[in-house]
């Protein structure tokens, strides 16, 4: 306001000066009169630069431009750069907005070669492991496999031994009817093994990850000596690649429509995208994989406090079927192999471009160390939504200690969801993923973590500050991580044997193209 009084002092007082001068010049002025004027012209000048330094002076102190002294990068201050990122015009389209799908779409229709598996008298019995994803992938596997073996499948059991011990069974997680009328025209399916078959000796089988065809048509030969084989595990029977189309096909109808989660389940699944919806319209689910197990599977401890890390470490000491017992949880984080932090969350999701009143589902368990790990997040976005600040307390009554069944929960609200950002690779990022990409590669935002810890410690050292440039790089390297078409990738070269597959992009992950295409057939 100073600033703005003196300027328009100044245009009226040179109006008076200009006017003077005419007059004064009209009347021959003396050598003495046009010294005196241009003493007075040179005292105003040195007048008038002095009090508009005085100005810029107390705008600089004050603040009032934003650049309050010069910055170094040692000295920023959070809310500084919040105000900056705020300030950014990032176009809705490009936050909200999937990327474009050249017309792709599902298709899951079996070739005119294909024949159903009759089943007859051999059956196969199923012991699935690990968590939900984990279990519906398998159980999607074991339908393939079934069929490749002409067996009748028997409804799998599911793994109540895993890291959050589950009660639940088939029905209470899946539609079993469902599942059945479903895969009809491909399979045999019993809810149990006939009486007369229960207490026959069976083959317990352990089959090989990654098997092809000929593998399991091999497999065959057992059914010469018993009707029953056991199958212990589930996960990862298939191989990712190289498998016949309608095989593929098959495995995509099991998952994303023969495994349709328990009434219950879908019901309340429902009901909390619609209340999430009338909040804002918007919102972005984000897989905040900072829970204990995670943690401590994967060794990082990167912002824990030392009688956490060490907690962590025991727990992972004390877990038998966790192979790898020393971590460099340093080098993990280097390598990009630990869950982003929820402090460093916050800041990707500001980078991006999203404002702080975006409302965010957290589709996980619970955090490690709760609030105090949680607050940085908040502070940036405190529109954080909660399965607990979503459903009643009454709803979620049926759902008390049963893990899988709340998971199940936060599936169906990730893939409903405008974004979808996993903060860690697993299971449950992987399984949304693929299906955001059947069903039309809605924005899945995947953050490249390698990249982003190299920013984030620049920041930490000084040698980076948050702003237009930070923000500006964060987008660019995540361009082309926003789920848009492209093939499932092979595996990584120089990998040769068995190993090799195990670094192939998950069938589920990415479907394409085997169940995606541009072709009329669905």
């Amino acid at each position: 306001m100073v600033q703005n009084h003196h300027h328009r002092g100044g245009g009226s007082y040179y109006k008076r000066t200009s006017s003077s001068t005419a007059n004064f010049f009209s009347k021959k002025p003396s050598f003495l009169s046009i010294t005196l004027y241009i003493i007075l012209l040179f005292a105003f000048s040195i007048f008038i630069f002095l009090v508009k330094t005085s100005i810029n002076i107390l705008d600089v102190d004050n603040g009032t431009d934003g650049q309050r002294t010069v910055f170094t990068e040692h000295s920023q201050s959070q809310s500084q750069s919040q105000s900056e990122l705020e300030s950014l015009e990032i176009p809705d389209e490009q936050l909200w907005d999937p990327p474009f799908s050249y017309g792709l779409h599902p298709c899951v229709k079996p070739t005119s070669k294909y024949r159903a598996a009759q089943g007859s008298d051999h059956y196969i019995t199923v012991k699935s492991n690990g968590g939900l994803n984990q279990m519906r992938t398998g159980i999607a596997d074991m339908v393939a496999v079934a069929h490749i073996m002409n067996a009748t499948l028997v409804i799998p059991q599911l793994d109540k031994r895993s890291f959050w011990k589950d009660s639940s069974t088939f029905s209470d997680m899946f539609d079993e009817a469902q599942f059945i009328k479903t895969l009809r025209g491909d399979l045999r399916i019993a809810k149990e093994l006939p009486k007369e078959l229960e207490s026959v000796p069976r083959a317990r089988k352990h089959f090989t990850s990654w098997s092809g065809v000929g593998y399991y048509e091999e497999m065959t030969q057992l059914f010469k000596e018993y009707q029953v084989i056991h199958v212990a595990k589930s996960d990862s029977r298939l191989a990712n690649n190289d498998l016949p189309l309608d095989i593929q096909r098959l495995r995509c109808r099991a998952l994303y429509y023969a495994l349709r989660f328990s009434p219950p389940i879908e019901i309340l699944g429902e009901k909390l995208v619609e209340r999430l919806r009338s909040r804002g319209g918007r919102y972005i689910a984000l897989h905040l994989r900072y829970e204990k197990d995670m943690l401590s599977f994967t060794g990082c401890t990167y912002g824990l406090t030392d009688a956490e890390s060490k907690e962590l470490t025991i727990m992972r000491e004390n877990t038998n079927h966790w192979k790898v017992k020393k971590i460099n949880s340093t080098e993990q984080r280097i390598g990009g192999y630990c869950p982003l932090t929820p402090k460093e969350v916050g800041i990707f999701l500001q980078a991006l471009g999203y404002p702080p009143s975006t409302i965010i589902y957290i589709a996980a368990g619970e955090i490690y160390g709760g609030n105090a790990h949680l607050s940085e997040l908040m502070y940036r976005f405190p529109n954080l939504v909660f399965k607990e600040t979503l459903a009643t307390k009454e709803e979620l009554k049926a759902f008390a200690n049963h893990a899988s069944q709340t998971a199940a929960l936060d599936y169906l609200i990730s893939v409903e969801s405008d974004v979808f950002i996993p903060s860690h690779s697993g299971n449950m990022a992987r399984a949304v993923e693929g299906h955001r990409r059947f069903l039309g590669h809605r924005k899945t935002i995947t953050p490249d973590r390698r990249g982003l810890v190299e920013l984030f410690d620049k920041l930490k050292s000084g040698k980076l500050r948050e702003g237009p440039s930070f923000s500006q790089r964060v987008q660019q390297i995540h361009e082309n991580w926003q789920g848009g078409p492209r093939k499932r990738k092979g595996p990584l070269p120089g990998i040769k044997g068995r190993a090799r597959f195990r670094t192939e992009e998950s069938f589920y992950e990415n479907p394409y193209p085997e169940c995606i295409c541009s072709s009329k057939a669905a």
